[in-house]
């Protein structure tokens, strides 16, 4: 697996195409009146601020592994995606494929819940530091005894607030009810813990505890539909088998090596961030592409 395999993409340009949201990591695209185009760029964000370095490969990853995943789940729920392949999107979008190859998503618009849906496995996180504040998490009770990481009776459902900027700020149960309804909060809430049990027996398999994740749902024609991205080291906490240890906070496929670095520095964790060395980038890059490599069993340079 190379690191450098090409340069990283720190924000994309689309004359004559409305860009309908640039995130932390992700740029939309309209494409027309029923399709978007989704760019996962090479930036990086450490505790809420976008960070100066990119690190080389990571939209690639992130587009990858949601396809690997979309797939893997397409007889559980069905999803956005109408094609990855650059070859297939529409001729307008042609002159730009040397920026979307390999990092963008062709999807259908839809009509996205207000809630960000998390399954945890494992405590870790927020929901551990809302546990050794309450013993609970998003209200849900959970009794003594649970070490850091620990790995939980079953796997419970944790919604959040969607946070433009900022922090997501997770909610009960209840208060997603208020948000969209009992009953499709009740399927948010089975469907999440499906669609994490599935990911969670695979990623074991794989030698991957699957911590945590969290899951955009929408309506599409009616429909219950997985969006944006599906269970990438992003969106999710994923944590080398042979490595874990309750107790203690875990290594992890993802930008933890990051944060790990910036927590050496005298930094207060607003804008602007620091600029990251090249060997926490490299080292970074390495960490998403293991991740793919070992949950899809195949090489990105191969492909």
């Amino acid at each position: 697996m190379s690191a450098s395999k090409q340069s990283a993409v720190v924000e994309t340009n689309l004359p004559g195409f409305e860009l309908v949201a640039r995130g932390k990591v992700r740029d939309v695209y309209a494409v027309d009146d029923d399709k978007l185009l989704m760019v996962a760029s090479d930036r990086i964000s450490a505790f809420d601020v976008v960070l100066p370095t990119p690190i080389p490969r990571k939209g690639e990853v992130l587009t990858q592994l949601s396809i690997f995943w979309f797939d893997f789940l397409k007889d559980v729920v069905p999803n956005h995606l109408i094609t990855a392949d650059v070859d297939e999107f529409p001729e307008v979008l042609q002159p730009h494929r040397e920026q979307l190859a390999g990092r963008s998503m062709l999807v259908r618009r839809m009509q996205m819940f207000p809630i960000e849906c998390v399954a945890r496995g494992y405590l870790s996180g927020s929901g551990w530091k809302d546990y050794l504040a309450n013993g609970s998490v998003c209200g849900i009770e959970l009794g003594p005894g649970i070490r850091e990481s620990g790995k939980l009776g079953g796997a419970i459902f944790t919604p959040a607030t969607k946070a433009q900027s900022g922090h997501d700020e997770n909610i009960s149960f209840e208060r997603a009810v208020a948000l969209i309804g009992r009953e499709t909060a009740e399927k948010l809430r089975d469907l999440t813990i499906d669609i994490y049990d599935r990911a969670s027996q695979h990623g074991l398999a794989c030698g991957v505890v699957l911590a945590d994740t969290k899951l955009e749902f929408g309506l599409l024609d009616g429909v219950i539909t997985l969006g944006d991205e599906a269970l990438t080291p992003d969106s999710s906490r994923y944590w080398p088998l042979e490595l874990y240890q309750p107790g203690r906070a875990q290594e992890s496929f993802d930008k933890q090596y990051v944060r790990d670095y910036l927590e050496t520095l005298d930094w207060n964790k607003t804008y602007p961030g620091p600029a990251l060395p090249p060997e926490v980038v490299e080292k970074t890059t390495e960490k998403y592409l293991e991740a793919y490599v070992t949950l899809t069993g195949e090489d990105l340079d191969e492909e």
